[in-house]
């Protein structure tokens, strides 16, 4: 069992959750005895050794860099974090937004015993453990904060651990996640817990980071000089993720051989920006209806960058294919019949072809969806017939539409009095096709956009002529 990195409760570097032995649950004392033996490998915020970010973790809520929407007077973050709150919480946000710090802020302050588990590599037997230790300090009038991180890797039968400790407050329950609670916590747990969404950093936030990390003793103390240009490129690059701004100003500090820092140095120490994508979380649903919403404004230019998004953080291509597929039909359909056209081929060349080649075409076919005429009569015309269908409107098919190709089927009367289109001079002539109940019901409306402008004449002149008018 790991203890989160970083995390210490009291300056002088004990860990507080290692047991004095007096309230400890059969199997607690392993719990208590892998939390001691992993602070010892574990680097404080004051080890010079301990990575960058590690060491310009905040140590007060003074120091903590954004989330004011969350730290504002009387805020409830606020409140557990000043000992007046008695929610448990799940702390939701991106990588590098100060969960973990948050969470080992509120147990400094509210004078708690701290607990840490990682869903990485605790179990139910680790977190039972935990509770059972918690419930036999309570009984001592002691209270337990207990942290775990990325709590969305745990199983459904792990996080139901949870739910009797939560609900009568033997533990103080803040769980850290990257990913959409509403998708990954089981919902008994997350009806108990408070949601507080963290938001990525903004540029200025993340360059408050590293301008306090440049000359704080902790960071790198003012033994560097970096340019006005290099950390303009490493605010870019952060993606608002303030361990990654760190880590970057590190590794390009570790390089410098005169002490300063360039962006030249910059660019070949960090050689790829972040990119906020989670091809299993809300990341990926997040951006890809960006995609689609995108595509069917018509904004070409938002539609590539949130299709780069996808192909940067490794999307699987196929998916992309299908989204444009879909898509094709969906926004543009009759408008520009040859989007999906477009579309499909693209698909083609995913399958035959493979990235990152592929991805001109998965390209060319976002800017052809994006920039082409609009019109949603497809998704609204067969919308509109399937609502007839399960609202009980299938009569009979008509009996000259039946099909006749076998013996007796005149003798019931059907194909019989069908009139075959072709032998018109038009190839169109007036006969029944709907049933009964559906005769003179329209579902397909064209637009008067792109190629339907065209096609919606043509509609109306067909359908004088086959419904007999």
């Amino acid at each position: 069992m790991v203890l989160w990195p970083g995390i210490v409760s009291e300056p002088v570097g004990r860990v507080v959750g290692v047991s004095d032995g007096l309230f400890d649950a059969p199997g607690a004392q392993a719990v208590a005895d892998d939390f001691e033996a992993s602070a010892a490998r574990i680097p404080s915020g004051d080890d010079r050794f301990a990575p960058l970010a590690v060491r310009m973790r905040p140590r007060t809520l003074d120091e903590v860099v954004g989330q004011q929407h969350l730290l504002g007077p009387g805020s409830p973050l606020r409140r557990l974090i000043e000992g007046s709150g008695a929610a448990s919480v799940l702390l939701y946000g991106p990588p590098g937004t100060g969960k973990t710090t948050l969470a080992s802020l509120l147990s400094q302050a509210t004078g708690r015993r701290f607990e840490a588990l990682s869903a990485l590599s605790a179990g139910v037997k680790e977190v039972r453990a935990v509770i059972d230790l918690a419930r036999r300090r309570l009984t001592a009038g002691e209270r337990t904060v207990l942290f775990i991180d990325e709590v969305h890797r745990f199983s459904k039968t792990q996080q139901d651990a949870l739910l009797a400790a939560v609900e009568n407050r033997i533990v103080l329950l803040v769980a850290a996640t990257t990913e959409n609670p509403s998708f990954s916590v089981v919902s008994p747990l997350l009806s108990r817990s408070l949601v507080l969404q963290l938001q990525s950093l903004t540029e200025a936030e993340i360059r408050q980071v590293l301008t306090r990390a440049i000359t704080d003793p902790r960071g790198l103390a003012g033994e560097y000089t970096v340019t006005d240009e290099a950390l303009d490129h490493i605010v870019r690059i952060a993606g608002g993720d303030a361990r990654r701004s760190l880590t970057a100003l590190e590794a390009s500090a570790e390089s410098s051989l005169d002490g300063t820092v360039g962006v030249e140095l910059v660019e070949a120490s960090v050689d790829k920006a972040a990119v906020r994508y989670d091809r299993s979380g809300d990341q990926h649903y997040d951006v890809i209806s960006a995609f689609i919403k995108s595509l069917r404004g018509s904004d070409v230019d938002a539609a590539l960058h949130y299709l780069a998004r996808m192909i940067s953080a490794g999307e699987d291509p196929r998916f992309i294919a299908r989204r444009l597929m879909i898509q094709a039909s969906e926004e543009v359909g009759m408008a520009d019949p040859t989007a999906l056209q477009t579309a499909v081929a693209a698909a083609q060349v995913v399958q035959l072809v493979g990235m990152p080649e592929a991805q001109l075409a998965l390209t060319q076919a976002t800017i052809h969806i994006a920039t082409a005429p609009k019109s949603g009569s497809v998704v609204k015309g067969i919308g509109a017939a399937m609502a007839d269908v399960r609202a009980g409107k299938a009569g009979a098919v008509p009996p000259h539409l039946r099909d006749g190709h076998y013996a007796g089927a005149a003798a019931l009367g059907n194909a019989q009095g069908y009139k075959y289109p072709h032998d018109h001079p038009d190839g169109v002539l007036g006969q029944q096709y709907p049933p009964d109940e559906l005769v003179g019901t329209d579902y397909y409306h064209p637009t008067d956009h792109g190629y339907e402008r065209e096609v919606g004449p043509r509609v109306t002149k067909l359908r004088r002529i086959v419904r007999g008018r």
